[in-house]
C-alpha cells in the first residue's frame, strides 16, 4: 500500500535528512546533542507521536505517558532545572537506578569510547570539571532542541511495562526520522522530578522516566559528528543451527 506523506512539505527544511526506509531510518538515528531553534509544527509532533502509540504492550496495556514543552513552558523548565544542575546538584536523586553501582567490562570500555569522544570533539579535557559540569547542564536545554519531552509511567508497573515503553520511544525515534528530525533521548532529567513534577503538574504516582529533544540537527555542533560504534554481531548473538 503506497500511502502519501502528510507532512512532505515539512522535510523541504534544509536540515531535514529525510530516512526514506526503516532500516536507514534506523541506522540514520543517533543522539543529536546539537538543535536549530526552527520550530517543528506541532501537528507533526503530534502525528509522530500517534504513530508511536502502535508500538506492542503486554496486554495491550500502552504505559506511556508524557508531556510535550515548547515555548514559555519550555523555557521555564530549562531554566530551572539548568539552575538546579549547576548550583544545587547534590540536592537531587532520580527515583529508579540506571546504571549499576559499578561497571564492569565489557560495559565499562563502552561507556570510557563514547564518553571520551564527545569530549574531544568537544575540546575538554581530562579533569575539566567545570566544562563537564557545563556540558552536562545542555541536556537541561534540550540541547537548544524546540521541542522538549518528558516520559512518565505509572509507579505500580512492573518492568515488563518499562520494556514495552521502550519500544514506544525507539519507535518515536525511528518516525522522526522519516520526517528529516533527529531526537536525543536524555536519561538525565529524571533526577530533577521534584522541579519537574512541579512546573508540569505531575502527579506523585508517575515516575519520571526520561526526556527526550526533538527538532532539526544543527550541523555546525562539532558533538553531531560523534558516531558511536556497534559490538559484532557474533558478541552478542549465538546461533543453533543444524
Amino acid at each position: 500500500m503506497n500511502v502519501s506523506n502528510p507532512f512532505a512539505p515539512v522535510t523541504e527544511h534544509p536540515a531535514a535528512e529525510v530516512a526514506e526506509t526503516a532500516e536507514e531510518a534506523i541506522v540514520s538515528r543517533r543522539s543529536v546533542r546539537g538543535f536549530l531553534p526552527d520550530p517543528v509544527p506541532m501537528e507533526l509532533v503530534r502525528h509522530i507521536l500517534e504513530v508511536s502509540a502502535r508500538a506492542p504492550s503486554g496486554t495491550n496495556m500502552q504505559p506511556w505517558q508524557g508531556h510535550v514543552v515548547v515555548g514559555r513552558k519550555r523555557q521555564e523548565l530549562c531554566d530551572a532545572v539548568v539552575h538546579a544542575s549547576l548550583h544545587e546538584r547534590g540536592d537531587y536523586e532520580r527515583e529508579y537506578k540506571y546504571y549499576p553501582d559499578q561497571f564492569f567490562e565489557p560495559y565499562l570500555t563502552r561507556r570510557r569510547t563514547v564518553g571520551f569522544g564527545m569530549y574531544d570533539l568537544i575540546g575538554i579535557r581530562k579533569g575539566d570539571t567545570q566544562r563537564m559540569k557545563e556540558q552536562g547542564a545542555r541536556n537541561f536545554t534540550f540541547f537548544d532542541a524546540p521541542v522538549g519531552m518528558i516520559f512518565t509511567v505509572d509507579k505500580r508497573l512492573e518492568i515488563g511495562s518499562w520494556l514495552d515503553y521502550g519500544m514506544y520511544l525507539q519507535n518515536l525515534m525511528i518516525v522522526a526520522r522519516q520526517y528529516g528530525l533527529h531526537t536525543c533521548p536524555q536519561a538525565a532529567w529524571p533526577s530533577y522530578h521534584v522541579i519537574i513534577k512541579r512546573i508540569l503538574g505531575i502527579p506523585e504516582g508517575l515516575t519520571v522516566l526520561c526526556g527526550m529533544a526533538l527538532g532539526y540537527e544543527d550541523t555546525s555542533r562539532p558533538e553531531n559528528a560523534l558516531r558511536t560504534e556497534r559490538a559484532d554481531l557474533d558478541d552478542y548473538i549465538t546461533f543453533h543451527e543444524d
